[in-house]
């Protein structure tokens, strides 16, 4: 069993993932440089679950 993420984490993660889909990889130290780049979140942490759940979109997308 998973973590369960906030509304926050999914809004933003989809928000920056549609607008900027084509960016994202399967790995993720380089999706969370591109979120840093695209979003102006404050919080490591906050940043770091974001990108992990854009990664999880995008192993998703890419199956």
């Amino acid at each position: 069993m998973g973590r369960i993420k906030t509304k926050l984490i999914k809004r933003v993660s989809l928000k920056i993932f549609k607008q900027h889909r084509d960016e994202f990889k399967q790995e993720f130290e380089g999706n969370k440089e591109i979120v840093e780049k695209f979003a102006d979140i404050p919080s490591k942490k906050i940043r770091n679950i974001i990108a992990g759940y854009v990664t999880r979109l995008a192993k998703q997308k890419q199956e």
